[in-house]
Parts: structure tokens; sequence; C-alpha cells
């Protein structure tokens, strides 16, 4: 429940030392983490971004890194490289990983000895590797790739003929098995011929058999709605047994004695996200629920040994790490709910050391480390990836929960203006009414099949620290239909598109107005995908709740998009639950453009150009139905070479900046709703941060150059120091480096 109110807020600069947009483009998290058989090290992939104005635009990189237990970290493999699908070697020795490095022209795996040396590429293809894994003595590696583009196909593309037919045509994905070997520069392998289209692959401890999970077609609609595990023989590619999972697919293990695989999947075709975890026979057959009626979602898993399981799930806004035995006897909470939001789980051979990713409300993911046989011990954590945040000041983040007009009762997280006054236990302080109230951003999640964890919640697109930082108060509501407390929440908004699930966003907003806690009237709402939908209502259906409104590649028109996107049987299966030919009337009252003459709010329309799940006609369509309306600001923003979400660090930047800046217009104390919107232009502040830093580098520079001819002639005849290593991440290393 809410602590107290808010202190005195307002939109207002950021205080000195706390997070700013720009701090945001230096934030580094980690990805994944495995520990090593033996339990001593831990190899993670550490993201960091390129950095605008300074760096060549792209994507994150990601690099390797190992820690040990003592938490001291070592860089194996950094700069600009794309490092993923980290493992250990079956023996331990070493570190497994993909990555395209020196002459490479696609991806292949390398391994890297854990007690030092070069990386050595020991197996490539002819198309880049997607996935790997070893046989249980190593000796083998199968992997998933695509098939090599025709010959005929390449040169009628040189000679400008490349028409695409639509979903047909499509490269083919296929399995392989080859043999590691760093000495040789051309690798062979044989294909596996599979009834599908393999997405991802494990091997038994013999060696001899294959877990793939197969779907029908390379269509993202069937990788989501129909990929299902099938047992292969591995010498000769022969089905030997099919675990017939009911829906969506997620991680699969195979225990240690190779007579089990544990699954986390959907409950049944309607289910809308993964999150059960099943057991079944490697030799196939049905798979059995160990956790029925689980009000919570499982989203990791590992092994501890042939007949225990080690799972993490998330309840609510929080995260458990149990165990359970393979027949469903012995469910226990091994880590409860604390001050991290565990990701993931990586266990050592023994079963005792077990590797986390987790995050917490003051810090992005960092790795974690406990011994799971030490009873109720608490993680430890090892790596500290932004040392600079500790100096940064920070707004309180807790769990609320409001009821909604039926009374259900909703879940979701909230952050306080960084100005409230925090009393010795940590509530917020109740201020006189007197006191201006804080305005309110609502950032609504996207799927809608996901929820916000009460970890870090700041980015790019969610305005969290940054926004508390200008006074706002920022509320991540959990609206029926989120994950996180079991199958039945979640399907709590089927076939009700933009019904009760927003009418939750608003009995949030209205809770906390209640609590005397925001500005009724200073009120926005944002999001994406589905949380862009969100945001399109509440312009729209429900303009008289929002006084701005900022909407991130979401849906305007449900008719259309569901002819445009690229998971329309994803749609109709966990959403929807009807076909707009069976409902026309239905379709078009849900889409927030047959709601455009009721819209007061001023709202920016962001997408992305090569946006294939929601296609960026959505935004255009509402957009021009507004402008031409001219009862409301409007502004359509569009990023070339960007899909359902900003990849490159310019435009996640640049995304940034548009939308504090029109939540400030708006929201700021007796902004009005139809004052001209602020200037398309952007001024870029990081920009002026790195010529500033480019300046200062000069200078001390020059410095440096001109010390020599006043040293004293006793420095002359001094013994020079050794030059320290420079500390500079290397640029893409040469393969083998």
């Amino acid at each position: 429940m809410l602590a107290g109110a808010l202190g005195a807020c307002q939109v207002a600069p950021p205080e000195v030392n706390a997070l700013t947009l720009e701090d945001l483009t230096r934030v580094r998290s980690v990805g994944t983490a495995r520990v090593s058989p033996d339990g001593r090290y831990i190899a993670y992939v550490l993201y960091r971004a390129p950095q605008p104005f300074r760096d060549a635009d792209g994507g994150h990189f990601a690099e390797l890194h190992v820690v040990d237990q003592s938490g001291r970290s070592r860089p194996y493999v950094t700069g600009d490289v794309h490092v993923h699908h980290v493992a250990w070697t079956p023996d331990g020795k070493g570190i497994a990983y993909l990555a395209k490095r020196g002459d490479d022209k696609h991806s292949a795996l390398y391994v890297i000895p854990i007690d030092g040396g070069e990386s050595r590429r020991v197996l490539t293809h002819e198309t880049s590797i997607r996935a790997f894994a070893f046989s249980g003595d190593g000796k083998e590696v199968a992997f998933i790739a695509s098939g090599k583009r025709s010959k005929e196909v390449k040169k009628l593309r040189k000679k400008g003929f490349k028409a695409q037919v639509y979903e047909e045509g499509l490269r083919e994905v296929k399995l392989f098995i080859g043999k590691p070997d760093p000495e040789s520069r051309k690798h062979s392998a044989r294909e596996i011929t599979l009834p599908g289209v393999p997405s991802a692959l494990g091997f038994s401890p013999s060696g001899r058999k294959l877990v793939v999970a197969l779907a029908p077609t390379p269509l993202i609609d069937d990788h989501y709605m129909q990929r299902r595990l099938h047992v292969i023989d591995a010498d000769t590619g022969k089905v030997l047994g099919k675990l017939d999972n009911p829906g969506k697919l997620g991680h699969s293990r195979i225990s240690p004695d190779g007579e089990h695989l544990a699954v986390i999947s959907a409950a049944d075709l309607n289910d809308p996200q993964a999150g059960r975890l099943m057991v079944g026979k490697l030799s196939g057959g049905k798979l059995r629920d160990l956790l029925p009626g689980f009000a919570g979602h499982v989203h990791a898993l590992a092994w501890r040994d042939k007949r225990t399981l080690v799972y993490v799930a998330y309840k609510g806004v929080q995260t458990v790490v149990g165990q359970i035995a393979v027949d469903g006897s012995g469910n226990k909470t091994l880590i409860g709910s604390g001050a991290q939001v565990m990701r993931s789980v990586s266990l050592s051979r023994d079963g005792k050391r077990a590797a986390l990713v987790a995050d917490s409300p003051a810090h992005p993911r960092e790795v974690f480390s406990v011994d799971v046989s030490a009873g109720a011990a608490q993680p430890k954590r090892l790596t500290n990836s932004n040392p600079w945040l500790a100096k940064e000041k920070l707004a309180k983040q807790e769990a609320v929960t409001y009821k909604a007009r039926d009374g259900l009762e909703i879940g979701g997280v909230l952050v306080y203006p960084l100005a409230t006054p925090i009393d010795a236990r940590g509530r917020a302080k109740p201020v006189p009414k007197a006191v201006a109230k804080a305005p309110l951003i609502v950032s609504v999640h996207g799927g809608p099949e996901s929820h916000v964890a009460n970890g870090w919640v700041t980015s790019y697109g969610r305005p969290g620290q940054v926004a508390a930082a200008r006074g706002y108060a920022v509320l991540y509501p959990n609206y029926r239909g989120s994950t996180g407390r079991g199958v039945a929440y979640s399907k709590k908004d089927q076939a009700d598109y933009a019904g009760k699930e927003f009418d939750d966003v608003v009995d949030g907003v209205k809770h906390l107005v209640a609590k005397g806690l925001v500005d009724v009237k200073r009120v926005g709402i944002t999001g994406g995908s589905y949380g862009g939908f969100a945001a399109a209502w509440g312009a729209t259906k429900l303009s008289e709740h929002f006084a701005a409104s900022v909407m991130f590649v979401g849906i305007s028109d449900h008719i259309s998009k569901a002819g445009t996107t690229d998971i329309p049987n994803e749609m109709h299966l966990v959403h929807a639950r009807r076909w707009p030919w069976d409902h026309w009337d239905w379709f078009r009252e849900r889409s927030p453009i047959y709601h455009v003459k009721k819209a007061r709010t001023p709202i920016l329309i962001v997408a992305g150009k090569d946006d294939t799940r929601v296609h960026p006609s959505q935004s255009m369509e509402l957009f021009r139905y507004l402008k031409l309306l001219k009862k409301v600001p409007v502004r359509l923003v569009l990023y070339p070479g960007e899909g359902h979400g900003n990849r490159r660090a310019a435009a996640r930047y640049d995304y940034s900046l548009r939308l504090m800046r029109w939540m400030d217009h708006y929201l700021a104390p007796g902004a009005k709703r139809d004052a001209k919107p602020p200037p398309h232009e952007l001024d870029y502040p990081l920009r002026a941060q790195i010529d500033k830093a480019k300046l200062r580098d000069k200078a001390k520079a020059a410095k440096v150059e001109v010390e020599p001819a006043k040293a004293s002639k006793a420095s002359k005849t001094a013994k020079p120091k050794a030059a320290k290593p420079a500390r500079a991440a290397k640029k893409k290393q040469p393969a083998g480096k």
C-alpha cells in the first residue's frame, strides 16, 4: 500500500546529482550469466550502448566478462563486439560463444580458455550460426543456421530483381551437427532433416538424442504459437518422440540423467504467456504441470540434480526462487521476495552454487551468487557495472495496490518525485493540503502479456527516475491481462480490447488523486506497443483524464492492424479471441480512431518506419485524422531503420528527449491543452557535454606535452616509471584475439 503523501513537487529542472536522460545513455547492464561447472566462476555478457555524438551509431555492444566468487571481474572479449549464446564447454575449461569477429563473414563459434589465452574459432558455417549445443563429451556441436541464398537469386538481385513475395520464399532455417576444430579454417557439418523449423536445441547427456523446438514455418506468428518440442536421433534425424506443449513455449532443460525434460510452457493455446513449470519423459508424451494453480509466472529453471528443479518465478511485482521435485513434491522457497528482482538462474554441476541475474530499484541488472544448499542464504552481488550510480540521487520507489471499479485488486509500481520527504522508516511523509500536488506520468507496459516488476524501471522509453528527478510521480500499473499473477489474471482482458484493462489504468490515477498524491489536472500517459494503444485510447476515448499523451509504436485501428501485423494468429488466440470479419463493429469501436472527435489531449505519436509488428500506418492514420480535425495538438515522428522499438542509440536518445519535452510542455503548472506544440527541432544536451569533454581532454593532452619543457634537471635524470596499461576497450579485435 501507499505510504503517506507526496512532497512539494512541480515540473522543474532535475536536481543536482539526479538521474538525467544523458545519464541513461551510459547505463550498462548484465544480460546472461552462466556459472562454471565447478562453481568457481561466472561468465556473463555485459551490454553497453554506443555514446551518441561520440561513437558510431548502432545497437548495444555485448562483451564477455568473467567474475569469480570473491567479486573480482575480468574482461575476456571486449570492445565493439556482439557476443551472444554464452556457454561453458563440457569440461569446464573454456567459455564458448557466438560472435562475428575479425574477417568473419558470419557469426561463428568461439572458445576462450578460462585460465587465459586467446579466443579460438572452433566452428564456422556458410551462414551465421544462430544457436548451438555441445554433446556431453564436447566432441560434437549441434547448431542452427539459415540456408544459403542460391547463386541465381544473388545474380538476379545484383541486376535489380528484388521483388519480395510476402510471407513466401522465406530462407530456410536448418539443424546441423559438426565437430569443433580450432585448427581448421573451414568446417564441415552434416544436415539433420527435420519436420519443421528449429529455434532451440539441447543434447541429451549421452549425446545421441537432441531436443529441438520446431515450428511449421519461419513466420514469427508460428514461432510464437506453434512451436512444439521434438526428441530427435542425433545420428539419423529420426523423430523419437514429441512432448506436446499445449501453447506458447519458453525454456526447456534436459535432466542430468537424460530421463526427463523440464519445460516452461503456456497452460493452453489461449494462455498469453509461457509461465507454467512442466515436466515430461524424454521419450515423449504428455507434460505435467508441477505447480498447478500457481498464482505467478515461472520464467527461468535449472536442474539441481536428476530429481530436483530450481526455478525463478514472478509473483506480483516481486520474484521468488523455488525448488521442487520432478514428481511435484517438496516445493519450497529458496530465496523469497526481497530487494532484488531475479531474472535468470544457472547452477553448478553439483547443484550448490547458483548464478543469478538481478536488478533492484536502485540499480540495473547485475550478477549475483548464492549457495542454494545453505538454506535461506541471500544472494551476494558480485558485479558493479555502473559505479557512478552510487553518487546519484534516486527517488523512492515501491509496490502499490488499489481496487479497480469492479473490486479487482490491481498492482503496480510507483516512483515518487525525488523531492518527496522520506521518514526514518523509508516512508513518504504526509504534507499539508495547501502544498501543490505532483504531476503524474502513467507508463503503461506493452504485451499486454508482460508486467513491471519492482526493480530497475528506467529506460529510454520508461521515464521512471528521470521523471522523478523533474518532480513527477510515475505509475506503472499492472492492469488485468498482465503476467506475474497466474493464468487466470493474464486472461482477464481477453475479448475486451480497451475495456476493463484500460479502466484499470484510469482507476490507478483516481486512486493516487484520492490519496492526495497527484494533481488530477496534470496527468500524462505513455507506453509502447500495447502500451501505445493505451496512450492512444487515453488521448481519445478517455481524453478527459489525460492532459498529455505520448504513443510509441502503438495501435490505433484494430481492423487494419489485424491485416498488417506479423502476428495475426497470436492476436486472435490470446487477445481478441475473435476475427474482424465476424465482429466489424466491435473491432471498430475498440479502436482509438473511432473516437477521434472526443480527443482533447495533446498527443505525440512515434513509430519505427520498419515496424512489422505494429505497422507505422497505425501511427499515420491517427495522426492524419487528428490533424484534419484540428481540435488537438498532434505531432508524428518516424524513425527510419527502426522496428518495434528503437534499437539504435541515437534514436533511443532522441525519443527519450521528445517524450519528456512533450510531458514538460503540457503538464507544466498552468499549461493549456490547446497550446502550440514545442518546436519540432531538438537541442541535444549530450552533444554539448561530449564537446566539452573533448575540449577538456585536448587541454589535458596539451598540458602533458608542455610539462617536459618545464621539468627540472633532477627530473630529467630520474629513472622513468613504467607506463600503465591503457584502460580503453579495444576496437574490433581480429579473430583469435
